[in-house]
């Protein structure tokens, strides 16, 4: 279905760093005029760590198209996707190192991307804590879903029954928390990992390829081609994705921390799942001018707080619940600080990306 994984990433590498290569500085007087002025004229490069169809890369099309009149000089912004398998870690790996910090390059990827590098330093080659957090449209209130043709219809029928489910690629949620409910909970969820996208995941259910996904949630479920689909159980929703039930969710649909068997199995699984919080992040890497920091923070703010923005994103059937780049920064931290035991122990139990 895909090329080998090592084409996959020297391919996306060259990609990446001609697209980079946009947003160059010109001199060294570039470094040091305001923030209007640097802008003006300019394109930006915005990298989305999915492909096109999926709620990922539909947020990164709308923040683009609006984000660019808060901006001073109102630089044009483009927007570029690393889809398919580890395309996420392939980009987070490439905003560490191989971006002029010059404020023109920024990227949005999953949120699994923190732990990720706790877990396999190995494959995800950098440090999320040097990131410049720009903010976070909407936190990602997971839900894992199947369709009504799946021979479980519940998380108790998914211990006896296997059900095959998409994924995007090993750094996802879509892969890795279908595996953690496999060990922690002991549901046969079989991954078939490698999709473009969470959208594409949808046709794989519609045309019979797999059962179901982690990737709903309750708004993007009960609107546009997924609208009837809880009202005519074409649909059913085993489970909750998070450190905390949505109360917009059935209230009969389980938490997947309160599946887990054991005290330490769930201190696991909220490593995991306490990312949910940053949702869609936006982020720079490092070594960005304060100036052009602060001016694109603001940019982010005046574009969350704009009508024409929020209508947009209705327009999508996507979810606006802002959080400013210093809370996700906040978040960061915590999760950098957890026990080495439990990192230890999720390197043992997941495999590597």
């Amino acid at each position: 279905m895909l090329g080998g994984s090592g084409f996959r990433k020297r391919l996306a590498r060259a990609v990446f760093l001609g697209f980079a290569s946009l947003g160059l500085p010109q001199s060294v007087h570039a470094q040091t005029v305001s923030a209007e002025e640097f802008y003006k004229g300019k394109v930006m490069t915005f990298f989305v760590g999915s492909g096109e169809g999926g709620s990922f890369g539909i947020y990164g099309q709308v923040l683009a198209q609006h984000m660019s009149r808060h901006l001073p000089g109102q630089p044009r912004i483009i927007v570029r996707y690393f889809g398919g398998q580890s395309g996420g870690l392939t980009l987070a790996n490439q905003m560490q190192g191989n971006v002029t910090p010059d404020g023109l390059t920024f990227a949005m990827t999953q949120q699994t991307i923190v732990p990720a590098q706790l877990i396999n330093p190995q494959f995800a080659q950098y440090d999320a804590r040097t990131w410049i957090w720009i903010g976070n449209m909407a936190p990602i209130r997971n839900m894992l879903a199947v369709y009504h043709t799946a021979k479980a219809q519940s998380v108790e029928e998914a211990k006896v029954h296997e059900v095959i489910v998409g994924a995007t690629g090993p750094s996802s949620p879509t892969d890795i928390l279908p595996d953690l409910l496999n060990k922690f909970a002991g549901t046969k969820f079989k991954i078939v990992t490698g999709y473009k996208s969470v959208g594409d995941v949808d046709l794989a259910m519609e045309k019979g390829e797999v059962q179901g996904k982690v990737g709903f949630t309750w708004t993007s479920l009960n609107s546009g081609r997924s609208a009837t689909w809880v009202r005519d159980k074409t649909v059913s929703i085993l489970v909750q994705l998070g450190v905390e039930k949505d109360p917009s969710i059935p209230a009969d649909v389980p938490l997947a921390l309160d599946l887990t068997r054991t005290p330490e199995d769930r201190q696991l699984l909220e490593l995991l799942c306490a990312p949910s919080a940053t949702g869609y992040p936006s982020f720079l890497g490092p070594g960005v001018p304060q100036a052009r920091v602060d001016a694109l923070r603001t940019a982010y703010r005046a574009t969350m707080a704009d009508p024409e923005f929020a209508e947009a994103l209705k327009r999508q059937s996507l979810d606006l619940d802002p959080i400013r780049g210093e809370d996700i920064e906040a978040i960061v931290a915590r999760l950098y600080a957890q026990p080495t035991s439990v990192i230890e122990r999720a390197r043992e139990m997941l495999p590597p990306s």
